[in-house]
């Protein structure tokens, strides 16, 4: 059965290059297109997609309040067609908070050498959309704290000295359910790798920041690790911890380049593990592929613990599935005992949501 798509753009040519190169994917069906926010509300709940992208800046009724909409009447797995502006990551982070499940570049040329890239990420993430846990998860989501369920009992760890968080499809939304919920005397620096471009991970970093009691700031070059700051790795750049005479720091890499995601997650967890060792508590979350696996094998051979979200709560059950089949997890939460594990790890009680 193949997925259904709606392509929502005001460029007749974005409509037409979008369904161009999908149309070659048997499981792939274009059903519809619109060319404003309000033909396309129209045609969601019509032609009943499976998935839509969604273009933000449209005539009559832009991308965002049509987003809104979609949400509100017709929930449905939605993809960003986004500018990689500061203005077209800023509105895209918003979308994002309002419940689209991923986003892609709007970079599309058909003699750019980066054509066959985008080709394959568009086909990746619409498949993944398709297969999402989206209505479930937006119901979980919505719902109080309190009506998730009894507490739990993550043990209090002997030591750890840094946190580190992998995550990809989802990211921005289920980070806003961690992040902010850790108490300000969390004293435990957190380093996460979320999957984006440069601009996105700024405005992830500030907006979380404004979101939370500890300190959110994007990472640079040679920045100490400080105690009760959470740290963004920069879209473009690994992430890595290096150990100096006086503490440690950040340190940005192009290196390695054949990666499929930079910044990587392995990256992070492996430079992690071989500063602090056994003293490593990572995080793997919501995201598709398998970036983490290695990194954790690396963190629990050296004694650390490592926890994967759950499927019924990941938008897209890959990072933290393959760590699970791989008996790599010390335990496997829902998306809202994330906080509470990590607070009660380091010894504290987490903020009420």
């Amino acid at each position: 059965m193949s997925i259904r798509l709606l392509i929502v753009d005001d460029s007749a040519f974005m409509r037409k290059a979008i369904s161009m190169i999908l149309e070659e994917e048997a499981d792939i069906e274009v059903v519809g297109t619109a060319k404003d926010g309000l033909e396309a509300i129209e045609k969601v709940k019509r032609l009943r997609p499976d998935v839509v992208t969604l273009d933000i800046e449209m005539p009559r009724m832009d991308g965002l309040t049509a987003l809104r909409r979609i949400m509100q009447e017709h929930p449905v797995p939605v993809i960003m067609i986004s500018s990689l502006t500061y203005e077209g990551a800023r509105e895209t982070i918003q979308a994002l908070e309002l419940g689209a499940i991923d986003f892609i570049p709007k970079q599309f040329s058909f003699v750019s050498i980066g054509q066959v890239e985008i080709k394959e990420q568009l086909i990746q993430k619409i498949r993944a959309a398709a297969q999402s846990r989206f209505r479930l998860l937006r119901r979980r989501i919505s719902r109080p704290a309190a009506s998730s369920g009894r507490r739990i009992h993550f043990p209090r760890l002997p030591s750890v000295k840094i946190i580190v968080i992998g995550i990809s499809t989802g990211g921005p939304l289920s980070l806003q359910k961690v992040i902010p919920r850790l108490p300000a005397e969390f004293s435990v620096p957190i380093a996460i790798v979320q999957h984006m471009p440069p601009n996105f991970t700024r405005l992830l970093a500030e907006r979380l920041d404004n979101l939370s009691a500890l300190r959110v700031v994007e990472a640079q070059d040679n920045m100490p690790i400080a105690p009760g700051t959470v740290y963004v790795a920069p879209g473009g750049w690994h992430l890595c911890i290096r150990k100096r005479l006086n503490g440690t720091t950040c340190c940005l890499s192009q290196e390695p380049k054949n990666l499929l995601f930079r910044p990587s997650a392995d990256v992070l967890f492996e430079s992690a593990s071989r500063v602090f060792g056994k003293d490593v508590l990572a995080i793997v979350m919501t995201g598709m592929g398998k970036d983490g696996l290695k990194g954790a094998q690396i963190i629990k051979a050296a004694g650390g613990k490592v926890i994967a979200q759950d499927e019924e709560t990941s938008v897209v059950y890959g990072m933290p599935r393959v760590v699970v089949e791989a008996g790599l997890a010390d335990a496997v939460l829902p998306l809202e005992k994330i906080p509470e594990a990590l607070s009660q790890a380091v010894g504290l009680q987490v903020v009420p949501a």
